[in-house]
């Protein structure tokens, strides 16, 4: 297949943030540092060390990412479900003869056993990336439009030279998205795939 349609992570393909909050609620047991769950949750998208760097001092931050990560497997896989119309997408993408490329902030093992979990299938995955760190993987896997709920996903695209397309499902607002360049805001995934099927003819067109 030639071509792909790259998605985010979390809030854009799994809600994530039941098993995030119990996680965090664990790591607070575990180290005696408070750390609040719930507005973490809200916030979801920048890299894990940004979060931990409210609660914990600097020197203390790389061992609470690392005990946060052993927490992360047992804790937050089987509370996360699919984002409405996480499945229908990525069905659509594969319909329209492209492939689905998923770069997201988290680790590339903990993103995996997500899409294992929730049988969403990825034909490529990026992790540990964020905002314009993200492009170099967007260009080399040959993504025609990335998907994103955060300003920093359009970010990503913008750097990477391709449309982004907001979904309106996180901690960005839809003025947010589009003032970060997304060439398109969605309210959910649900409208991806009459969109892209959009795109793809007018990409058809314009090559006649």
């Amino acid at each position: 297949m030639s071509g792909a349609v790259g998605f985010d992570l979390d809030m854009t393909l799994i809600d994530s943030r039941p098993g995030i909050r119990v996680a965090y609620r664990a790591l607070t047991d575990k180290t005696g540092v408070f750390v609040d769950a719930d507005l973490a949750v809200t916030r979801l998208g920048p890299p894990l060390r940004t979060e931990l760097a409210h609660w914990f001092p600097a020197s203390e931050l790389e061992e609470a990412v690392t005990t946060y990560r052993a927490l992360y497997v047992d804790h937050a896989i089987t509370p996360t479900v699919p984002m409405p119309g996480a499945v229908e997408a990525l069905t659509a993408v594969r319909s329209l003869g492209l492939r689905v490329v998923v770069v997201t902030s988290k680790l590339g093992r903990l993103a995996a056993l997500h899409l294992d979990h929730l049988g969403l299938v990825a034909d490529e995955l990026a992790g540990d990336l964020f905002a314009e760190g993200k492009a170099t993987a967007l260009t080399s896997h040959d993504v025609r439009w990335y998907v994103g709920d955060h300003v920093a996903d359009m970010v990503a695209a913008r750097t990477a030279g391709v449309p982004g397309i907001g979904v309106a499902t996180g901690p960005c607002s839809v003025s947010s998205l589009q003032e970060a360049g997304a060439a398109y805001v969605l309210d959910d995934l649900t409208a991806l795939p009459p969109l892209l099927r959009q795109l793809q003819l007018g990409e058809g067109a314009s090559l006649q």
